[in-house]
């Protein structure tokens, strides 16, 4: 195994435990970790095949508790933006994309961390707006989750049926957009290598993870990964930036 995918090992691992304990960021932080050392285009693929996987098992335990109004608008609205992100995922240069996806991520990791929240449920043509906004980041970055996330936790809802919501989101966005990755032909050896390779990680980091529920304080360890979130973002920023200068 070459050290570029130990890397990427690692850091589905870490990832893993993330999503495990606290439910969110594991496909924006493999994202914008792995493509310091490998393109967006065969990093995307992945990620989406290890959400669906990380997802699948926690969808009969959510089932009853997800809030179905907002759900279907939301997933409605994202298969039908899924295919634009993808589209342009396949056509924008690397560098470009790693720019953007460094942006996009501080931002939302911004807004998280101000701890936004809705007076109100958001009304069908703002719920609409987040599905889309999601589909066509998913499509592009395979982080479809920032949109989603302020949407739910923002939201006036229980926490458990935002959490609830959240996952079944990811799953139905994750399966739009694999259909839409291979519609485009986007998934090559590269990709299905890293995929293989990094589902070990992911099984073992998800289950270290959940026993960590109860055992830290929730919202300190969700500081720290939006933390982690923004610093990546700031490294990758910068160093696609210098590298657009230098072409």
């Amino acid at each position: 195994m070459s050290s570029v995918y130990v890397y990427a090992f690692v850091c589905v691992f870490l990832a893993g435990i993330v999503r495990g304990f606290s439910g969110f960021a594991f496909a924006a932080l493999v994202v914008i970790s792995v493509s310091f050392v490998l393109p967006p285009e065969t990093v995307v693929p992945a990620v989406l095949i290890l959400e669906v996987i990380a997802g699948i098992h926690l969808l009969p335990s959510i089932w009853r508790t997800v809030h179905w109004p907002s759900i279907t608008i939301i997933v409605v609205a994202s298969i039908i933006a899924t295919p634009l992100g993808v589209y342009v995922l396949a056509n924008v240069p690397a560098e470009p994309m790693k720019l953007a996806l460094a942006v996009i991520t501080f931002v939302a990791a911004a807004v998280l961390a101000t701890g936004y929240q809705l007076k109100r449920m958001p009304r069908p043509a703002e719920t609409a707006a987040t599905g889309a906004a999601a589909g066509l980041l998913n499509g592009a970055f395979g982080i479809g989750g920032p949109p989603i996330i302020v949407f739910f936790l923002g939201s006036p809802l229980a926490l458990e049926a935002g959490r609830a919501s959240i996952v079944a989101s990811f799953l139905a966005m994750d399966i739009a957009g694999l259909i839409a990755l291979f519609a485009f032909g986007m998934y090559d050896r590269a990709s299905l290598t890293l995929t293989v390779l990094a589902l070990p990680a992911l099984v073992a980091g998800v289950y270290i993870g959940s026993r960590l529920v109860g055992r830290l304080d929730e919202k300190a360890a969700r500081k720290g990964v939006i933390a982690i979130l923004m610093i990546l973002s700031v490294m990758m920023g910068y160093g696609s930036l210098m590298a657009i200068r230098g072409g």
